[in-house]
């Protein structure tokens, strides 16, 4: 398999493919001052299995599009729309986050959770701005840093794996100079993290282990994702993921 084939077949099953919970998504939503209306236009960027997007339509009541670049996301979202019996409220697209297909001034609502980062926060930010209507709200989660001074042994791993990862200040500035009014912010839960992500990984590894167990590009996956769980064991309170809301000006 490809790199991206593997990563589609590692994350699939899973409900999440980022921390997250259902309660932070219905806090965000109330930060941006989001009422239920059957009018509303939603579109969710990089939305994963869609956890998040079967939330959107059910607080919301709106019209959610689900945008994926990979089609085997999209069909779990189908799946649990139907189940949860909010088809009728979600559509899904497959395209990639940097080239949408909206008409500028559609949207009420732009969200992303833990997904913005494939194009960069403040990158993506300025490039969905358009495709909002004047007083618009935006959520997305980004993983930040949460103090100043970090071990070196993770900053040197996250400057690796994400180059533009900054404090909240860098980022709120950020989202300001995009054209945005900033509601809010807050940082996600611990359980987010541990309950919701990285347990049904640790769950789900040993027979990802045994289906690609001859793949040297699983098992550099594979040795990733540990790493990456055992630094946050161990630096949990120096970086997290922060919501945050915004109005577009």
């Amino acid at each position: 398999m490809g790199d991206m084939e593997l990563i589609v077949d590692f994350y699939k099953d899973y409900e999440r493919l980022g921390p997250g919970s259902h309660a932070e998504t219905g806090k965000a939503l109330k930060l941006g001052g989001i009422l239920p209306s059957k009018d509303l236009q939603i579109a969710d960027i990089g939305c994963g299995c869609g956890a998040q997007t079967l939330d959107l339509a059910k607080l919301t009541h709106g019209k959610v599009v689900a945008v994926d670049l990979f089609p085997e996301f999209l069909d779990k979202v189908k799946t649990h729309a139907k189940e949860m019996g909010v088809e009728d409220h979600i559509n899904t697209l497959q395209c990639s986050m940097d080239s949408l297909p909206f008409e500028e001034e559609s949207l009420d609502v732009i969200w992303s959770e833990g997904a913005i980062y494939n194009m960069g926060f403040q990158k993506g930010l300025q490039a969905w701005n358009r495709f909002l209507k004047p007083g618009g709200i935006i959520g997305v989660s980004e993983i930040t840093w949460l103090k100043d001074d970090r071990p070196e042994e993770l900053e040197k791993y996250w400057n690796g794996a994400y180059s533009e990862m900054f404090t909240e200040d860098v980022k709120r500035e950020q989202m300001k100079q995009s054209g945005f009014e900033l509601l809010g912010t807050f940082t996600l839960s611990e359980e987010s993290w541990k309950d919701n992500y990285y347990k049904p990984i640790l769950k789900h590894l040993p027979d990802f282990i045994s289906r690609h167990k001859a793949d040297e590009g699983a098992k550099a996956l594979v040795d990733e994702q540990r790493q990456e769980i055992e630094l946050f064991n161990k630096y949990k309170d120096y970086y997290g993921y922060v919501f945050y809301i915004g109005r577009k000006i």
